[in-house]
């Protein structure tokens, strides 16, 4: 039996008003896709995962709030993304699994700890730099970013480099940061730089908060690539030890930037488990 992938696009409202735009796509049990810092449907229209995804579930991802076609309401804290979560989560149904990637992860984790109803969890390397760095130093670099944030309300365009300094802390090679500047697709991340603000305050001081994720008791699991530094693999292991009903998984030759067909089937195992 083929599988409808289309996409069909709606909106949820969040709590405090904000219109969460949704893409559909599939049929089977519902899955959401929590994205991480600074995607979008507009930087990644393609949607790779989800249609990996699509011919065994219905997979739902969305734009966060102040991205691609979402609203957003000030004043931002981080309960207001969780309020934003529960209602694609409420929209998409009974049973809903729930998959978050980087930034994106931690997020998912928050959601899961506040009590947004799924039936599994699965987070890949969510950033919490601050096991491997130390906080203090996760406070400077989000200083540092913040302060080039606040410069463009000042009529300081410095969007840009807020963004490399971002993906520069995240791994990425400077060289590979130069050559993208170069790309079209640049100034769909200086867009969205504002929301790096958001994930700062998701991350906090970039140590996983084990009180809170001590609570998460629905099957959760755990992802790592292989090939990632040990900023991102430690604090993986670390989510996996305090989350109550967690397992841990490495996913060979993979990085920060893993590789959707080689996701993709560790998440439909998972997710189809019973």
């Amino acid at each position: 039996m083929s599988v409808d992938r289309a996409a069909t696009r709606s909106v949820v409202t969040s709590d405090d008003g904000t219109r969460i735009a949704v893409t559909r796509r599939g049929a089977g049990p519902p899955v959401v896709l929590v994205d991480g810092a600074l995607a979008s449907s507009r930087t990644d229209p393609d949607r790779p995962l989800a249609e990996h995804l699509a011919g065994a579930f219905t997979v739902y991802d969305y734009d966060r709030r102040g991205r691609g076609d979402s609203t957003d309401t000030p004043p931002y804290a981080p309960r207001r993304e969780v309020e934003d979560l529960a209602a694609v989560v409420s929209a998409a149904g009974v049973g809903c699994h729930l998959f978050g990637v980087s930034a994106g992860a931690a997020l998912a984790l928050e959601a899961t700890a506040a009590g947004v109803p799924v039936r599994r969890l699965a987070v890949y390397e969510p950033p919490y730099t601050g096991e491997v760095v130390g906080s203090a130093d996760v406070r400077r670099t989000r200083n540092e970013l913040e302060a080039l944030l606040d410069d463009e309300a000042r009529g300081h365009a410095r969007y840009g480099e807020a963004v490399a300094q971002l993906f520069t802390v995240s791994g990425m090679p400077k060289e590979m940061v130069t050559l993208l500047r170069c790309t079209p697709i640049w100034r769909e991340y200086e867009a969205l730089a504002p929301t790096i603000a958001y994930d700062l305050a998701v991350l906090d001081d970039g140590v996983v908060p084990r009180q809170r994720f001590e609570s998460i008791d629905v099957p959760t699991l755990v992802l790592d690539g292989a090939a990632s530094p040990e900023l991102l693999r430690r604090p993986a292991r670390i989510v996996a030890c305090v989350a109550s009903a967690a397992a841990y998984q490495s996913l060979p030759d993979q990085t920060h930037d893993v590789a959707p067909e080689v996701l993709a089937p560790v998440l439909a195992d998972f997710f189809g488990s019973r």
